[in-house]
């Protein structure tokens, strides 16, 4: 069961699955990663195939020249000019926010890009379903612009995609006219607000409530999913404050008696399962598989919460049986399936460790409370 908590006190949303707090987004950071912003160019660094572009931050945006899409169109930079770029992802640490000109807009059932005409699908979708919608992208398109369908495409009609694209094409002529007069730097877009984030991405995959001591919130849950008006803040009786500092400690204990150490670094973050107080060691190798599984879906709970990205690094208690090995591993695989960042699992390294990459959009839930 998933629910989502909005308080109006706090200015924050809060993500709830079966009793456990999976997500904990402050509205300030609504947004950060995704906001559509009028920069300047700094600096063109060839060697790097990069530019370093003010965008009114304290460090400048880091640029690449080059986009992912081949069939990005955009012309070349100079020191000097004004570029729209969004961001990708904040800043972090001793890091400007990384930026791209290849703009998309979110919606519930596609990612429209106005500026590539890259017609692509949702990896979660079945191969024939993946190509129906693929077809219909390239329809919609006519090659006047880019989509990726999402996953709630399969159940929405060819007209409401129609109609949500439609939207988006609006949205971004809107964009586009204001960039000409407007200041550089400045905020072109700011983004999604973070209930709108939330439910865009959660509503496909099921919400069973929204529950806010805010009546204001109540239009944008109408007809996606039900809205429950509270007296006091529902963060507080949820005793998310508690929940959060709890997310802090380096050390996190499973119900087995077997326990995570999480380390967060500058380059990547460590995670080490180990038996602690569970005997499974003691009564049978085979039992370790049990405590990994048990530990995946603890980690990606964890890592959800705590916003981690980049390069994470997992040492599971060691197992010989290379099925087990491959079971907990799938383990992991379907722990992060409600996960709204990208996240790749990529296998056991030569030194038996699991390696995996999570996309960061924004800032660590520590740097988020350290701020406050």
């Amino acid at each position: 069961m998933r629910e989502i908590l909005v308080s109006a006190a706090s200015h924050a949303c809060a993500v709830m699955e079966d009793g456990h707090l999976c997500e904990y987004i402050p509205e300030e950071e609504s947004g950060a990663s995704g906001a559509i912003l009028l920069g300047k160019v700094v600096r063109v660094v060839k060697a790097n195939d990069a530019a370093f572009v003010d965008i009114g931050e304290e460090r400048n945006g880091f640029l690449p020249l080059k986009e992912r899409s081949d069939s990005f169109v955009g012309q070349p930079l100079r020191e000097g000019d004004r570029v729209t770029v969004q961001i990708v992802r904040e800043a972090h640490g001793e890091k400007g926010a990384f930026l791209t000109r290849d703009i998309n807009l979110a919606g519930e059932s596609v990612i429209f890009m106005p500026c590539n005409r890259f017609i692509g699908a949702s990896g979660k979708l079945a191969a024939a379903e993946a190509d129906r919608l693929r077809t219909l992208g390239r329809e919609l398109s006519s090659d006047r612009f880019g989509l990726v369908m999402r996953t709630a495409a399969a159940a929405m009609t060819k007209e409401a995609i129609a109609a949500e694209i439609d939207s988006m094409q609006a949205l971004w002529f809107t964009i586009a006219i204001a960039a000409p007069t407007a200041p550089a730097p400045s905020v072109l877009w700011q983004g999604r607000t973070v209930l709108e984030s939330l439910l865009d991405d959660y509503v496909p995959r099921g919400v069973e409530t929204v529950i806010s001591d805010d009546p204001t919130i109540a239009p944008f849950c109408d007809g996606r999913c039900p809205f429950r008006l509270v007296n006091a803040d529902p963060l507080e009786t949820a005793g998310i404050p508690a929940k959060l500092e709890e997310a802090l400690h380096r050390r996190v204990w499973l119900k087995s008696g077997a326990n995570l150490v999480i380390d967060e670094c500058e380059a990547l973050t460590v995670i080490d399962v180990n038996t602690a107080k569970n005997t499974a060691r003691r009564v049978h190798e085979k039992a370790l598989a049990s405590v990994n599984a048990e530990a995946c879906a603890e980690i990606a709970r964890q890592i959800r919460l705590r916003s981690i990205g980049g390069i994470i690094i997992i040492d599971m208690i060691d197992m010989i049986d290379e099925d087990d090995k491959a079971h907990v591993l799938e383990a992991l695989r379907s722990a992060f399936a409600a996960d709204r960042s990208k996240t790749v699992i990529h296998g056991y390294t030569s030194l038996g460790l699991i390696e995996m990459t999570r996309r960061r959009t924004r800032k660590s839930l520590r740097e988020t409370l350290k701020k406050a």
